[in-house]
């Protein structure tokens, strides 16, 4: 029998972990709030649709979302083509625009972190244990939220965190990646670095090790380049 590592579920599988991460769901799986400790509860996006490579497409609503709604969402999303540039607005964009009378809306690329050899530079595990040691300065705010954002791991230089990479959404089944390099410290691989050594740990767990971006947020589209992650899909939400 295979290493779960080594089992790749399918993009529309993933796509399901990527929202199920992403947002609190009810027995029906209708959304209810975003899912992070530290979100106060904020309410979900009311539309989540999850176009993959694969041209399966996932949607999901918040639960208060009029049913005659849904029912129109649903038939759209049946219709949406495979994707081949994360970059291009779903087919019917306007239309879901126009029935949740949206003005709102965020896009981008969804990673699998594939299972990979040790990070290239070292790398190392923040916790509440040293973190005083390591987050000082420009990361010092990540204290309040370190227990909630296991795995950290971090790169240091001169003594400190330059780079990090932790767990900002959390289910028992995947993580999504949280990426913090500190300005002056990027474009040496340290981001690659600390991902690929955050996803190691998270796949220890027995999880899925996820990461997604926005669709203007280049530099990191380029972390995943570099880290070779595996595109499945792209997400669309309408706040």
């Amino acid at each position: 029998m295979r290493d779960r590592e080594e089992i790749k579920p399918t993009a529309v599988e993933l796509m399901e972990l990527h929202v199920e991460a992403l947002f609190t769901h009810d027995r029906n799986k209708r959304l209810l709030t975003i899912n992070e400790p530290w979100s106060g509860e904020d309410p979900a996006a009311r539309f989540f649709l999850g176009r993959t490579i694969e041209g399966t497409a996932l949607c999901r609503f918040r639960y208060d979302v009029p049913e005659k709604v849904i029912e129109q969402l649903e038939e759209l999303c049946a219709d949406e083509p495979i994707v081949s540039d994360f970059r291009t607005k779903p087919k019917h964009f306007e239309a879901y625009m126009s029935l949740l009378q949206g003005e709102r809306f965020t896009m981008g690329p969804c990673y699998l972190v594939p299972a990979q050899a040790a990070p290239a530079m070292q790398v190392i595990s923040i916790t509440r244990d040293n973190m005083k040691e390591f987050l000082h300065g420009d990361f010092e705010w990540l204290t309040s939220e370190i227990d909630s954002a296991q795995p950290c791991i971090g790169l240091v230089r001169e003594g400190r965190a330059v780079s990090i990479c932790r767990s900002v959404r959390i289910t028992s089944r995947a993580h999504e990646a949280g990426l913090e390099t500190l300005e002056g410290y990027r474009g040496r691989g340290y981001a690659a670095a600390v991902v690929a050594g955050w996803a190691t740990e998270v796949r220890r767990m027995g999880r899925l090790p996820l990461y997604s971006t926005s669709w203007d947020n280049f530099a990191s589209q380029s972390v995943a380049r570099k880290s070779a992650l595996s595109l499945y899909g792209v997400n669309f939400t309408i706040i």
